[in-house]
Formats: C-alpha cells, sequence, structure tokens
C-alpha cells in the first residue's frame, strides 16, 4: 500500500518530464503512468513547488528494512545518472553511512561522492564515519570513504584529507592507492600550499609496481609538479616496460608525459641523416668525423620507442594518437612512418575522431608530404562527410599534392566543384588556386579549369573561381590579358558582389593592357552605380581614378559623373573615398603637391597574395593537444622544449636496488628471437639498429635471391626455348621481389650486411656460373635479343612502331668510376621483368689497366625504389665492355632515379633521369577511336600550343620523325593531310596520351597533348614544341 501510495504522490513530481522521457523513468522505478494524470501535472507542474517531491523515497530511506533502502538508493543513483536533481536527499542518504550492508553502503558513497561539495556542512557531521571507513576490511570502502573525504571543499579538513592520503598511499590494495593518487590532485586544488608533501606521496606512489597506481599517479605528477623531472629518472625504464599493461587513459598520460621527458633528456635523433647526405667523399667524410661525432641513440631512448609501438594497435583512438605525436616529435625521420597506418585506420572511427585526426594529418602532412601520399585515396571526400571533415580532406589533398599525383587530385577536384554543399565547393576552388601557386607545371591548366568554371549557373562557384583568378593573375599578368578580357564580357552575367568587385579591381590594376575594354567597363558601371554594392562602388571609383590617369582623354568626364554621384551617397566610406581620390588626380589649388604622386600611389605594383595553409604555423604546438585543434595556448598547455646540444647523464636512470618489477621488464626482454626484429639491444650503442632493420636485411635478401632467380630464367630463355613453367616461376619471383621491395620501403636500411648474407649470396653466384658457364659478357648480351623476340610476338602490336634515333647518355665518367665507365640509353622495348619498368640498358667498360670484380647495384635512394637489378658481374678484365638490362619503376615522373654502381672496392653515387618521353609505350588504334577517346579528355586534361614549324619539318615524315625523336608513341592513321595523330600510354599506370598536330597557314600548327598526367603533358608539350621548331 505504502509503495502504491508513494507512486501516486510521485507522479505529479515527474509530470514535468513527462515530454522528454519522465514517463520511462517512472516505468523504470517500477510506476504506472496514464495519459490523464500525465496530462493534468503538465498543467500545473511548471508553476507550483511540490513539496512532496521524493517523499516515497525518504520513507524508504528510513525504513528498517534493508531491501527497500537499496531499492531506494537505485532508484536515487539512476535519477543523478540521467542529470536530476537529487540533492535533498542527502539528509536521508547520509543517515545510511554506517550500514553494514556493503552493497547499500557503496551507493551512498557513490551518491555522497556527488553532493558532498554542495552539501558541505551535512558531510561535515559524518566525517568520523568516513575515517572509520579508511580502516574497513573492504578495499572499495576504504576507497570510496576516501573519495567522499576529497570531494568535501572545506580548508578546515584539510590536515584529516593528509593524513588520510599518506595512509592510503602505504596501502596494501592497488586500488585504495589508485585513489590515493586521485585524491592529491583534489587535495593540491583545495590548498597549494600543501604541495611538498604531496610531492612526497607523488615519489612515494612513482615507485609502486602495480600497473593499476601507474596511470592515476603520473596524472598526479602532471597536476602538482610537472617540471619535477629529476622524480623520474629511476623511474622511467619502469613505466616504458609496464606501459603495455596500464589501462588505456592511463597510457595516454604517461605517453604524454614521457614525450616531454624524453625532449629533455635524449640529444636530436633528426641530424643523423643531414650528416650523412652531406659527407660526399671520403676525405670529407674523415674531416666530418673530425668535428661531429656521429648520431648514436640512447638505449632509453630506443626503449621508449620501442615499448610505445605496439600500441599503435590500441582500439583507444586516444593512445593512438598518443603514440603517433611521440613519434613524430621524438623518433628519428625514417621511422615516423610506422604511425601513418594506424592514424588512417581512426579515419573509419566517428567524426569526432575524425575531425581530431584529420586535424593533426593536416599538420604532419605539410611538413612530410611522403609519410601520406601512399594513402591518397583514403582523403577522398564521401558524400556522407560533414562540412568540417570535408574541408579537413580537401586541405590534406592539397598539401600532398605534387608533380606526380596532382593530375589526380585535380581530376578528383573537379568534381568535388559540382557538390551540392556551396560552401566546399567555393573551398575546392582555393584549393584548386593553391595547387596551381604551388606546382607551376599545372597553373596554365587551373587557370583555364577556373576560366571554364566562370560560365557556371552557380553564383558562389562564379564568385569563388573571379577571386582565385584574381589572384593567380597577380602572380604572372603579362601572359593572361586574354582572361582578363574574358571576364570583362561575362561581367555583366555575374552578380555576386564580391566577384564583381574583383574583376574591377583586375580591369583597374592592368588597364594598360585592356585599353580599349576598360572605358567600356566604366560607361557600363557609371549606368548601375547607385544600385550597386557598397564593395563594387568603391572599387569602380578606383578604376575612374586609375582609367583618369592613364586614358584621361576617353574617360575624363565619365570619371567626373562617378565621383559626383559617390559625392552625395548614403555610405560615409564611399563619400569619403570620393572627396580623397578627388583631391589626388584633379589637380586644384587646394590639392597641393600630393597630385604629382597620384600615378606612383593608385599604379603602384602590388606584392602577389601567397596562398598558404590555415594548418601552416600549427605546428608550433604539441600533436593531439587542445591547443593544437583550437591554435590558440590553452590553460595548462606545456610546451615541448628543443632538444638539449649535449645529452644530459644517463647514469640518473640507473636503479641501484632491485626492485620486484624487474623480473617482469626481464620477461619483455627474453625471447632472442625479437633480436632479429629489434636489431639492437638496450647495451648496443650502434644507431642504426632500428626497429625494422632487421627486416629490411631480410627483404634485401630475398630480392637479390629473386634477381638472381630472374636472371638465371633470362639465360635459360637465352639458350632453351621457354617453357611455361619457367614463365610461371618468374612471374612469381618478379611479385615476391617487388613485394620484398614494398616490404622494405620506408625503414632505415642498414650499413653493411652480414657475413652469413654474403656467403649466402656467393653460393648462389657460384650456382649460377656453374648453371651457364658463358663469360659475364655473353650472358648478358642475349638479353636484348629475348626483349626483341618478346616484343615481336606478343606484347605490343603496333602499327607504326616508334624507331628513332637512340641516344645515349653518360651514368659514369671512367676518371670519377676509378677507371670504370657507363653509359645508359632507353632501347625502347617492353620490360622483360615487369610490365610497369621502363626498359634501361647500360654499358659497362673498364678503362683501367686492372680487372674489376663485382660490379653491382648497391643502395637506392629512396629505398623504395623499385629497380630490376642486374646480376652481379664477377669479373671485367681491361678494356673490356659488357652491356646489362635493367628495369626501373619511374611512377610516371620525371624525377631521377638514384642508386649506388659498386665495384668490390668502391661506390659510386649515379642517377638516371628520363625524359618525359621515355615513359610511355606505343598504343595502337584507329582514327575513330582515337577521336572518341580525345572527347573524353577534355577541360583540365587538355594542353595546347601554337608551334611556329621549321621549314624543315614541313613533310609528314619530317613531322613523324621529330615526334618519335622525343616520345615512344604510335602513329595513328589519319584521313587529313594537314592532322598528324599519335598515341600512348604512361608505362607506369597505363594513362593514355593523345598527342595531335593540327597544321595552319603561314607555317604555324596547333599542337594538342590530351591526358589526365597534367605535369606530363606541359613538360611533353615544350619538348615537343623545340623539337617541331628547330630545323
Amino acid at each position: 500500500q505504502r509503495d502504491a501510495s508513494g507512486s501516486e504522490e510521485t507522479m505529479s513530481t515527474t509530470a514535468l518530464y513527462n515530454d522528454q522521457g519522465g514517463a520511462e523513468a517512472a516505468v523504470e522505478a517500477g510506476q504506472e503512468t496514464t495519459p490523464t494524470s500525465s496530462s493534468t501535472g503538465a498543467s500545473f507542474g511548471l508553476f507550483s513547488a511540490d513539496f512532496k517531491k521524493n517523499d516515497d523515497l525518504k520513507e524508504m530511506l528510513e525504513s528498517n528494512k534493508e531491501s527497500l533502502k537499496l531499492e531506494a538508493m537505485k532508484r536515487i543513483v539512476g535519477l543523478i545518472a540521467k542529470g536530476r536533481n537529487a540533492s535533498d536527499l542527502f539528509p536521508a542518504v547520509v543517515k545510511n553511512v554506517a550500514s553494514k550492508n556493503i552493497e547499500l553502503k557503496k551507493l551512498v558513497y557513490v551518491y555522497l561522492v556527488r553532493y558532498a561539495e554542495e552539501q558541505q556542512d551535512l558531510a561535515l557531521l559524518s566525517i568520523s564515519t568516513f575515517q572509520r571507513a579508511l580502516k574497513d576490511p573492504n578495499q572499495f570502502i576504504r576507497a570510496s570513504a576516501l573519495r567522499v573525504l576529497s570531494s568535501i571543499r572545506v580548508p578546515i579538513i584539510v590536515p584529516i584529507m593528509m593524513l588520510a592520503i599518506k595512509e592510503a598511499a602505504a596501502d596494501l590494495s592497488p586500488y585504495v592507492r589508485k585513489t590515493s593518487a586521485h585524491a592529491i590532485q583534489k587535495l593540491y586544488s583545495l590548498d597549494p600550499d600543501q604541495k611538498e608533501q604531496l610531492i612526497e606521496v607523488i615519489e612515494k606512489l612513482l615507485k609502486d609496481k602495480s600497473t593499476l597506481v601507474a596511470g592515476s599517479v603520473v596524472m598526479a605528477f602532471e597536476e602538482v609538479c610537472p617540471d619535477r623531472i629529476d622524480l623520474i629518472h629511476k623511474n622511467y625504464r619502469k613505466l616504458c616496460n609496464l606501459l603495455v599493461d596500464v589501462e588505456e587513459w592511463g597510457q595516454v598520460v604517461i605517453i604524454s608525459m614521457l614525450t616531454r621527458y624524453a625532449r629533455t633528456q635524449f640529444t636530436s635523433p633528426w641530424k643523423e641523416n643531414n650528416e650523412k647526405a652531406f659527407y660526399d667523399s671520403d676525405s670529407e667524410e674523415k674531416k666530418g668525423q673530425t668535428d661531429a661525432k656521429p648520431y648514436i641513440m640512447d638505449p632509453d631512448h630506443r626503449l621508449l620507442l620501442r615499448n610505445t609501438k605496439p600500441l599503435l594497435q590500441s582500439r583507444n583512438t586516444a593512445v593512438v594518437m598518443s603514440v603517433a605525436q611521440l613519434y613524430w616529435h621524438l623518433a628519428p625521420k625514417h621511422e615516423v612512418n610506422v604511425v601513418t597506418k594506424s592514424l588512417v585506420r581512426l579515419l573509419r572511427s566517428h567524426r569526432e575522431v575524425q575531425y581530431v585526426v584529420l586535424q593533426n594529418i593536416a599538420t604532419m602532412s605539410i611538413q612530410r608530404k611522403g609519410l601520406f601520399e601512399p594513402f591518397l585515396k583514403s582523403f577522398y571526400v564521401r558524400s556522407t562527410d560533414a562540412s568540417h571533415i570535408k574541408t579537413l580532406k580537401l586541405e590534406i589533398l592539397t598539401n600532398l599534392a605534387n608533380e606526380a599525383n596532382i593530375s589526380i587530385i585535380l581530376r578528383e577536384f573537379q568534381t568535388y566543384v559540382k557538390s551540392q554543399d556551396k560552401a566546399f565547393a567555393a573551398a575546392t576552388i582555393q584549393a584548386i588556386g593553391r595547387c596551381a601557386t604551388n606546382i607551376s607545371e599545372v597553373t596554365d591548366t587551373c587557370l583555364n579549369g577556373l576560366v571554364l568554371l566562370l560560365s557556371n549557373r552557380d553564383e558562389i562557384v562564379v564568385a569563388e573561381s573571379v577571386v582565385v583568378i584574381k589572384k593567380l593573375l597577380q602572380t604572372q599578368p603579362s601572359q593572361h590579358s586574354e582572361i582578363i578580357k574574358h571576364m570583362a564580357k561575362l561581367f555583366d552575367n555575374i552578380t555576386v558582389p564580391m566577384a564583381r568587385a574583383s574583376i574591377l579591381w583586375l580591369i583597374g590594376e592592368y588597364c594598360e593592357r585592356v585599353p580599349k575594354i576598360a572605358p567600356d567597363v566604366l560607361r557600363k558601371m557609371a549606368k548601375t552605380f547607385t544600385t550597386e554594392e557598397d564593395i563594387v562602388k568603391l572599387q569602380t571609383v578606383n578604376l575612374a581614378a586609375k582609367l583618369y590617369l592613364t586614358n584621361s582623354k576617353q574617360t575624363k568626364l565619365l570619371t567626373q559623373y562617378i565621383l559626383n554621384l559617390g559625392k552625395y551617397d548614403q555610405n560615409y566610406d564611399i563619400r569619403d573615398r570620393t572627396r580623397f581620390i578627388r583631391q589626388l588626380i584633379v589637380p586644384s589649388e587646394k590639392s597641393g603637391s600630393l597630385n604629382k604622386y597620384a600615378r606612383r600611389i593608385l599604379l603602384a605594383p602590388k606584392p602577389a597574395p601567397v596562398l598558404e595553409s590555415s594548418f601552416k604555423d600549427r605546428d608550433r604546438y604539441q600533436l593531439g593537444t587542445l591547443s593544437h585543434s583550437l591554435n590558440i595556448k590553452a590553460t595548462g598547455y606545456q610546451e615541448l622544449v628543443d632538444w638539449p646540444a649535449v645529452a644530459p647523464d644517463q647514469s640518473v636512470r640507473n636503479v641501484e636496488v632491485i626492485e620486484p618489477w624487474v623480473p617482469l621488464a626481464g620477461k619483455v626482454k627474453q625471447p632472442k628471437s625479437d633480436d632479429k626484429f629489434y636489431s639492437d639491444d638496450e647495451d648496443e650503442k650502434d644507431e642504426e639498429g632500428s626497429d625494422s632493420s632487421g627486416s629490411d636485411d631480410d627483404s634485401s635478401t630475398n630480392y637479390n635471391l629473386n634477381s638472381t632467380t630472374v636472371s638465371n630464367m633470362n639465360v635459360n630463355l637465352c639458350t632453351e626455348s621457354g617453357s611455361e613453367s619457367e614463365e610461371e616461376s618468374s612471374e612469381e619471383s618478379e611479385k615476391t621481389s617487388s613485394d620484398s621491395g614494398k616490404s622494405s620501403s620506408g625503414s632505415e636500411e642498414s650499413s653493411s650486411e652480414s657475413e652469413s648474407e654474403q656467403k649466402k649470396k656467393k653460393k648462389t653466384k657460384k650456382v649460377l656460373l656453374k648453371k651457364s658457364k658463358p663469360t659475364a659478357a655473353d650472358r648478358y648480351s642475349k638479353i636484348p635479343s629475348v626483349c626483341q623476340t618478346l616484343k615481336a610476338s606478343f606484347f605490343f602490336p603496333v602499327n607504326s612502331v616508334s624507331f628513332g634515333p637512340v641516344k645515349t647518355h653518360e651514368l659514369l665518367h671512367h676518371m670519377t668510376g676509378k677507371g670504370l665507365s657507363a653509359k645508359y640509353h632507353f632501347p625502347r622495348q617492353p620490360c622483360l621483368y615487369q610490365p610497369s619498368m621502363v626498359a634501361v640498358q647500360v654499358i659497362l667498360s673498364n678503362s683501367s689497366d686492372h680487372s674489376l670484380e663485382e660490379i653491382h647495384i648497391g643502395d637506392r635512394n629512396p629505398a623504395s625504389l623499385n629497380i630490376h637489378c642486374f646480376n652481379t658481374i664477377e669479373r671485367l678484365e681491361p678494356e673490356a665492355s659488357v652491356t646489362v638490362s635493367m628495369g626501373i619503376d619511374f611512377s610516371d615522373s620525371t624525377q631521377a632515379a638514384n642508386f649506388q654502381l659498386c665495384t668490390k672496392d668502391d661506390q659510386f653515387n649515379v642517377s638516371i633521369q628520363p625524359a618525359v618521353g621515355e615513359l610511355l609505350m606505343p598504343s595502337t588504334m584507329t582514327e575513330q577511336d582515337f577521336c572518341k577517346e580525345q572527347g573524353k579528355l577534355l577541360g583540365m586534361n587538355e594542353t595546347l600550343a601554337t608551334v611556329t614549324m621549321a621549314t624543315a619539318n614541313a613533310s609528314s615524315q619530317a613531322i613523324n620523325t621529330q615526334v618519335l625523336s622525343v616520345a615512344n608513341v604510335g602513329v595513328v592513321s589519319s584521313s587529313h593531310n594537314s592532322l598528324h595523330r599519335f598515341a600512348g600510354r604512361t608505362v607506369s599506370s597505363g594513362a593514355l596520351v593523345l598527342v595531335s598536330l593540327e597544321l595552319k597557314e603561314s607555317s604555324t600548327a596547333l599542337l594538342t597533348i590530351n591526358t589526365e598526367k597534367s605535369v606530363m603533358a606541359s613538360m611533353l608539350l615544350r619538348d615537343l614544341k623545340q623539337a617541331l621548331s628547330q630545323a
């Protein structure tokens, strides 16, 4: 009966919440609701104070039955969880603090922790009960009592709290010790004068071996004394080893603290690469070693990196982000790439997580573009993305843009411009502008694309295009008078004020380049001046002033008319500007000598605007922090200090007394099989012992073995007819070699191979020599013939094969190579080893008076460069030469392939630089197919120029010869004598490249190149233009 009556009384109190879920709360509490009661309650609940609120719960708490009290506390905690105010129940609840029922006591303490700060006087009455509870045999009661005690924010009980914290810090239960660490922060915020005593407790808790305590005590350390680095020295290695087993939020705090600690105790690992790259010759290297010692990573520094790396697989996004920022701020630059996959994985999470991760990636991608280039597609914008996510992805794509991938990114941007989200479309146009300024090869392409957008129906797109074109034209105005004219023609159709103002500014700034159009635009503006927006009126006055100074004959009356209109305008800015301009440009007695300088003031050359990333300056804040996210220094932010020039004494981290946690650390170090993966131990002082160096060695060994297998297969092909099984084995070996090449990319390669690996290599070489017996020269001279046979049989059935003159380039001069000279050329044959590689033939000659041994390819730069090396040449006699074949994957880029050409005693740095035409292979197609494909590649995918033809190149045969000498393309038959067409594909990606040359009158021709690879197109256009214009 009591429960039933209580439910009726409670109904009036819950009426206020019925519309927003109050009814559900009542149902959960075991009450029945009716539509009538809820509607009547709602009618007066807003205005009447119900004094019977929670009376049923008070009665249950005062009952003699434990079950009723327990039920009441469950309902009260449920109300607190839903955000309801239950503070009026405090007296009834606090009476039960001494209950013997452990479950009830736990719930009472949960309530008291929430309301002890609000009801301090009542809480103080029960302080003796809390003190007794600190001695309770149940660890959860002891911890809860300490939690409640530290929640009473009254300075009088500070000594009691301090005593309780000290006792709890020595408790046998790690859970209680963890709670004491939490209480330290509360006491410090209440009374900062207790700092010294609290530091003693923190020092004691830092020595704790429990993983449960570690995170909490480090948090207390960060709050109370973050500058006391000396407390961490003895506990550094223990924290590193315990890190994997600490709870997730503890891991975040510890990693953040250790990042700051490492920046004060270790020297910078970023010097090493610069020093190595700087010294080239032996003499310079010896000299450099005396000046500066080679960098050797501190074993403790390596310990931190090694123990945090597994946490990149954590399910908690904050932990992954913490490890990523640690590697970014502490790891050698060649090791940072281990975090990229983990960060990209986080992009599949919620949009809040995506936002923070993308902000950090945006900052990282400015300094290190190469890190995220392989994951370019992960940053493509999806239709379901929120606006702020789209903007960040756009920022990252713009940061990652380079000559190799700009064509893909621009094609992606073309789609974004058509988006229904107009703010995003406008941001995309700004991104295109940034790409155009950063990559000079695509400036013209981007400008043409933006000009096409001027005819778009959407005003916002047109307006943003005009603003971006204005900025781009400022960088090189002399070349783009046609675009200014085109914008002037579109002026009448554009209605967005900012766009109209930008066009007027352009015409005024470069009025001398468009002398006929500028006065006419001013005439039109004079008609509509009174109806224009203020920003447009201001630019109209500026245009009138500039034209008055440069072309006063035509515009004098127009200028006076506009100045008179502005004189009586409603806006005071326009009236002020008009009066100023009149006194400046129209000479009078009042104006004095100022009008002499009018031309210099108004027509002064303006610096071109710099289009920069909004994330450019954010790297001054530590990644993953609130300050970095807001781009403002937040309260409590601790800056990362610079690396010390000289490392402090590392012996401070040595622990004299062996603590019980040492065996736990020993378990981590115990398996010796890990040494293959982590190639350096804590005692090793070799800098190159990075986490992945061992795996690099293995992968490089596989690569060499595979190349031996492929070469062996080539020899068999030369001597016998190739069987299907041999072809399959070659494909498999190519696959494994490319895979191993990929696996070794981005990590540091070891400077010298182990003896066992060298023995393996020698064995494979000996076996190879036994099988094939002919000399090295004989063996390699047969490979080109295999390539020709394959080409003739099934590779490329092209109608007109591009036989151009073979150009030989010098790879290594015999003076530099100590007798070894090397020349290379591109045979324009399909590569035997891998379809995406460009075939290169190298002629090696020995000009010395002694034989050269073990000629082979050494390290490559970058390490990810995909090269199929020739087999080691065991011996090259004096005055002898040998031709060898190589395959290089240039990835459709003209960037040089850098590698080492090695002999037994020396290493020589060489590079092969391909012309853009050598990155193509001929493609056969009909005239109809050519026109169809050309129609798909318009707009930003089309590059054209007018060529003045040399008289010697008038005939079709001469044109074909010149084009084929520049580019490895196929001739497409044409029905018109004045139209020449050529087709090819890029070797690496297979992208179509279409070249057409249309002869015009007076020995000129229109040269057009259609391809998705806009950078290649502009470079190929330059080479073809030069070849056709020269005799």
